[in-house]
């Protein structure tokens, strides 16, 4: 008797288990991706079971609409995407058309070198790493088989570097190659851009262009220093800031001819607003960039980006305070008011910290 109530336990256990494994079944077919998932509900994985409801979804809804071919771009991608963007949404903002835009002239078609062999056009922004572009260009040209083997000399020597300037072309020729060659250039913060000019031209000057000490530098004293004298030691920041900052400056830029490149806004250089530059690159991100650049140029196949100096690259926000220490707020002011198109253009902050 014992024996055959074991046995109807038995039985009724196997029967219940028979009808748990049927609803499993059940439910598994008609969700394939999970069971007890209702519609609209969420998956939680065990890896982000820390993660917000909210977070949960957002990576669920990207993972659905990765057929989306903007999806499917990278971070870096997605960067010159915005990039470009901004630089289009300022130039077409009409209150700053006397900051964002520039004619095509002889002048900017100068600043631009040529690679007819791989269709690339590189404008030149001085005091942004150009001096290694430049290499590039000349490799990628034919001129030297390496970026190690070209001589200094050469590189700034245009009638021996191999790079023609776009405005060596005829007006036709122009056109075609700004229609349809690689275009880019480079940028950084406005004012750190100014502060390494004025080291380069008026304090080091590796280069050995007695010029700017010589000429340029007495004529801003004489005009821009309060008491009109040639300190010990030269031209100052401050007077540098004067003269670029007055709304006369073009007086003596046309006295100072090309040499005044070093500081001219990125508009003056480049005309960003009326050349649709295919990419702009920034020496805060030039890690990134530089690759990426050869990468869309079609030449990282031929040609490496020199290495770039741990840090050199990094904003610093102390030495811009350091050099306009001693500038008023005022002269400050005037010289952001100039340089406020190559600040906004390019998605660089107001330096709101100078003002204060």
């Amino acid at each position: 008797m014992h024996h055959r109530w074991l046995l109807l336990i038995a039985c009724f256990w196997v029967l219940f288990m028979l009808m748990v494994a049927s609803k499993f079944i059940t439910l598994t077919m008609k969700n394939p991706e999970g069971y007890g998932m209702r519609p609209g509900s969420l998956t939680i994985l065990p890896e982000l079971e820390k993660m917000t409801v909210t977070e949960a979804r957002e990576l669920q809804t990207d993972s659905q609409t990765t057929a989306d071919p903007m999806k499917n771009m990278t971070v870096i991608d997605l960067v010159h995407k915005e990039r470009r963007e901004l630089l289009r949404s300022i130039c077409s903002n009409g209150s700053l058309s006397n900051l964002s835009h520039s004619i095509i002239s002889k002048f900017v078609l100068d600043r631009i070198f040529v690679s007819d062999k791989h269709k690339i056009l590189f404008c030149q922004t001085p005091k942004v790493g150009n001096t290694q572009w430049k290499k590039v260009l000349i490799v990628v040209n034919g001129a030297f088989p390496s970026i190690h083997e070209i001589p200094e000399n050469v590189v700034h020597d245009h009638d021996k570097n191999g790079l023609p300037r776009l405005s060596s072309y005829s007006l036709s020729d122009v056109h075609e190659r700004l229609n349809s060659y690689f275009k880019f250039f480079i940028v950084r913060d406005p004012f750190e851009r100014l502060i390494s000019a004025y080291k380069d031209k008026f304090v080091n000057n590796p280069r050995f262009e007695p010029w700017y000490k010589h000429n340029i530098a007495p004529v801003i004293i004489r005009k821009y220093r309060k008491d009109r004298t040639e300190a010990k030691g030269g031209l100052q920041f401050q007077d540098f800031v004067r003269y670029l900052g007055d709304p006369n400056h073009k007086f003596l830029d046309i006295q100072f001819g090309d040499h005044i490149i070093h500081w001219l806004t990125y508009v003056e250089l480049c005309a960003p607003c009326e050349i649709n530059y295919n990419v702009i690159g920034h020496h805060e991100t030039l890690e990134e960039d530089a690759p990426y650049i050869l990468k869309e140029a079609g030449i990282d196949g031929l040609v490496s980006y020199p290495s770039i100096p741990l840090g050199i690259t990094q904003y610093n926000q102390s030495k811009v305070e350091h050099y306009f220490s001693k500038v008023s707020k005022r002269d400050i002011k005037r010289l952001y008011d100039r340089f406020e198109g190559d600040f906004k253009l390019f998605g660089y902050k107001e330096p709101t910290f100078l003002f204060q």
